[in-house]
């Protein structure tokens, strides 16, 4: 059985998701990705998925209210029980084809079991040069996490012994 390393939802954004500027919310932004990422999670793996790190959210442009949205979810590195997923939010006009990049981040969600246990997800290997791309990158992102862990751990324990 194949399966899907991508979706992509779309649908339009309403006036409940206006903020005080009168443009979407940010929060409502955060949402949909973490929806977007644990459909695209939920169908690579088959499993429940929960979500573990949503990081380098980038907002490049407003959207707004009556936009049609489409947030696309990419699957760009697997590991043991983790995928990266890479969102890109883009944004238009319904009546014109044309949608604009207006935010995106990367998503890590681990599949678990019925108990809540993390659980063994397909490995994804990349084919073409985009992939291999986006492979890396998420390589990269993941040793720059671990050390920005490292210093945020020692900034708790200095803030905890003052």
């Amino acid at each position: 059985m194949s399966k899907d390393r991508q979706i992509t939802l779309r649908f339009l954004a309403e006036p409940a998701d206006q903020n005080f500027g009168g443009k979407v919310h940010g929060g409502a932004v955060m949402k949909w990705i973490d929806l977007a990422a644990y459909a695209c999670a939920a169908g690579w793996s088959g499993k429940y998925c929960i979500t573990a790190y949503a990081g380098g959210i980038r907002f490049v442009k407003p959207i707004h209210v009556g936009n049609i949205v489409e947030v696309g979810a990419k699957v760009i590195y697997t590991g043991r029980t983790s995928m990266h997923i890479g969102i890109d939010v883009r944004a238009g006009d319904p009546k014109n084809p044309e949608r604009l990049l207006t935010t995106h981040c990367i998503v890590i969600m681990v599949a678990v079991d019925d108990a809540g246990i993390p659980s063994e997800v397909p490995q994804w290997v990349p084919e073409t040069e985009q992939d291999k791309q986006l492979h890396q990158s998420a390589i990269k992102l993941m040793e720059m996490r671990k050390k920005i862990g490292v210093e945020m751990e020692a900034h708790v324990n200095l803030s905890e012994s003052t």
